[in-house]
């Protein structure tokens, strides 16, 4: 399809999306919507890949010798590579010892590791001989990987050597887990150890060497056979596991590449180069590489160490950076934090640098002559200097940060938005829309709907623009949550609309905007979950606490709460502390007592297995309590959050300047 016909098919110059035509008007809901470059289609898989090994196949034949899996051998050292066709044989190799250790089409195989090459090759490995992979990672904590261990029934798992002694301490826990993969060099202690507790050590190299003797032939997987089941810490309770198939995965390659064509996205190629460090065990980073693979990109692996991150990509050199807010925000912290420390004739050079840009960009240029070279080359250099593409997904960013990259590096500055459900992206940002707040228009595989949810006051039919719970439909939507009817039928509709919880709107332009939560779960700017009525339920516990409203801002990486304080146990301090005696309600404002509150209710947390994202970093005190008569509990006495948010969003703001 040329950009001719391209142009043509867009019923207006800035319309981003449209609605599906002849698309019934159901009450209650909006019409589905697609990507206004492709209306009358959802894309399904890439020419030549109908799967992930089909895919890598495909790397093979635009890379062959050229550049696949690099690391850093020695400490600090340079890349080492391994070429496509190099690794292509390792894979067949491993996939066949796997085979010969028992496994069969379909069986599951465990990943606890960091991102290395064996963990890439292991598992295109499972995609060329049908096996599922299992991803277990160690923020869901140790009950989460019980839990999937057991669920799964887990025989088989590649692990690193530094976490093979986590599991073998939970081994009475873990009746399945009978052989362990070791990826690297380890203690031979931990062999005796693992055999007193009747599990099986097999070195990675050993496997695929015994592969290699009498190579067992693959059966290789199909489209709608699961690629992995990856669990999702976005509830409440235990983890979900996500089943999703290779069209489930595939379909999102072929969006990114069929937009990327057509001169809307970034195209991979094997002139690129992608640093891994995102984890693998995370359905973004899993369909990022999936991408790169395809175009027969480079992949250079991080050494494990974030503090070290900028060293590897300094030696790296990627020309394509994907990441999340946490550490975009952190490289524009550093430089405008640099910058006001320089003060003077620098910090007018680059204020007013970033301005002239800022002037430019607003016309569509990111390019400018002079600035480029004295004010941000010494930027661009912090990321390798050669970044063309910069990719932020897994939690919202803000607009400052978007203009800023776009500004620094000259690159092409994308966002994307979606969930584990729907195979990581179902909206992104498309070239030469460098309007910021929005997060694109849907992948070119799904079509997207709004339905209304009249208990916040959102509907499809609000002016000036539809709002609604964001439900998407598709070839990248998920199969289903493993072992979990019931919870799969409470996101996925009789009619194949997964359900987001996410409240959405349409701007003028077709983009979506994301609004709000539907249920009481939100993300942190690095893209970890919160369930805000756990951590409540902790803090509420204390004897200084009374009611507790805990708040996260999804372009922030922190929480901050409310909190009303249990009033005798706050008077027995002021006593106790020989405090000056004046009215409840200024006490509240007293520094020393909001501090001795925000310590405590950290101690007490850690104390209680709160982790250290689930941890509040400013607290506001509120002399009234919550209830039924100011509207902030319902007639059973719950916390009528959204209620809550926008009482105390002075309250909230003010907290996150504090900690800011």
């Amino acid at each position: 399809m040329s950009n001719s016909q391209l142009k043509t098919q867009r019923p207006q110059k800035d319309q981003y999306s449209v609605e599906v035509t002849g698309s019934p008007d159901i009450p209650g809901e909006g019409k589905p919507r697609r990507n206004a470059l492709c209306p009358d289609k959802l894309i399904v898989h890439p020419n030549g890949a109908t799967t992930l090994y089909e895919n890598f196949l495909n790397g093979v034949k635009e890379a062959g010798d050229g550049n696949f899996l690099g690391r850093r051998e020695i400490k600090d050292g340079p890349y080492v590579w391994q070429s496509y066709r190099e690794v292509q044989k390792r894979v067949s190799n491993f996939g066949s010892g796997l085979n010969k250790m028992g496994l069969k089409p379909k069986d599951l195989v465990g990943f606890f590791s960091i991102n290395t090459p064996e963990y890439v090759m292991a598992q295109l490995a499972c995609y060329q001989y049908n096996f599922i992979s299992v991803p277990l990672y160690d923020t869901l904590g140790a009950e989460a990987i019980e839990f999937i261990v057991n669920q799964t029934e887990m025989v088989y798992s590649l692990v690193t050597a530094n976490k093979v002694q986590h599991l073998l301490n939970m081994k009475d826990k873990l009746p399945t887990l009978k052989t362990i993969i070791i990826t690297d060099q380890y203690d031979p202690e931990l062999t005796e150890l693992a055999n007193s507790l009747d599990v099986k050590i097999v070195n990675f190299n050993h496997v695929e060497k015994d592969g290699s003797i009498h190579p067992v032939e693959a059966k290789n997987a199909k489209p709608d056979d699961t690629a992995i089941i990856c669990y999702t810490s976005g509830t409440t309770g235990t983890p979900k596991g996500v089943v999703l198939t290779h069209k489930n995965i595939m379909a999102n390659v072929a969006s990114v590449r069929w937009l990327a064509e057509n001169g809307k996205l970034f195209l991979a190629s094997p002139d690129d180069v992608h640093i891994s460090y995102l984890p693998l065990a995370h359905v973004f980073e899993l369909v990022n590489t999936a991408t790169m693979i395809y175009g027969g990109t480079a992949i250079g692996f991080y050494q494990g160490d974030t503090l070290k991150l900028l060293d590897d990509i300094a030696e790296l050199k990627p020309t394509v950076f994907i990441s999340v807010p946490r550490l975009l925000n952190r490289v524009y912290d550093k430089v405008i934090a640099g910058v006001k420390a320089k003060g003077g004739v620098a910090q007018w050079m680059f204020t007013t640098a970033l301005n002239t840009k800022k002037n430019g960009l607003n016309k569509g240029n990111v390019d400018h002559w002079m600035w480029d070279r004295v004010a941000f080359a010494p930027i661009r250099a912090r990321l390798g200097g050669r970044v063309r593409t910069i990719l932020s997904g897994a939690a919202p960013i803000s607009s400052e940060v978007m203009d800023f990259l776009r500004i620094a590096f000259s690159a092409d500055v994308y966002e994307g938005y979606g969930q584990t459900e729907n195979a990581a992206c179902l909206t992104i940002t498309l070239h030469g829309d460098i309007a910021s707040g929005h997060v694109g228009s849907p992948q070119v595989c799904v079509e997207v709907k709004l339905i209304d949810v009249p208990d916040m006051h959102y509907t499809s039919k609000d002016k000036p623009y539809p709002r609604g719970e964001i439900c998407v439909r598709g070839h990248s939507v998920f199969h289903e949550y493993y072992k979990l009817p019931e919870k799969t039928a409470e996101t996925l509709d009789k009619d194949g609309w997964c359900h987001t919880g996410d409240i959405g709107q349409w701007d003028k332009c077709g983009r979506l905007v994301i609004i709000d939560r539907v249920k009481n779960i939100f993300k942190l700017a690095q893209g970890e979950y919160i369930v805000p009525e756990k951590i409540e339920k902790i803090y509420t516990k204390h004897e200084l606490v009374f009611q507790a409203f805990v708040y996260g801002d999804s372009l922030q990486p922190s929480l901050v709460a409310v909190i009303v304080p249990n009033d005798e146990a706050l008077l027995k301090y002021v006593k106790q502390n020989n405090l000056i005696k004046t009215s409840y309600k200024k006490l509240c404002t007293e520094p020393q007592i909001k501090k001795h509150f925000l310590q405590t209710l950290n101690k007490y947390g850690k104390a209680n297995d709160l982790k250290g994202f689930e941890c509040i970093k400013n607290i506001h005190l509120a002399y009234e309590p919550f209830s039924i008569a100011n509207g902030l509990l319902t007639p059973t006495f719950k916390l009528k959050r959204h209620q809550a948010r926008i009482k105390f969003q002075k309250e909230i703001d003010q907290m996150y300047m504090e900690i800011s």
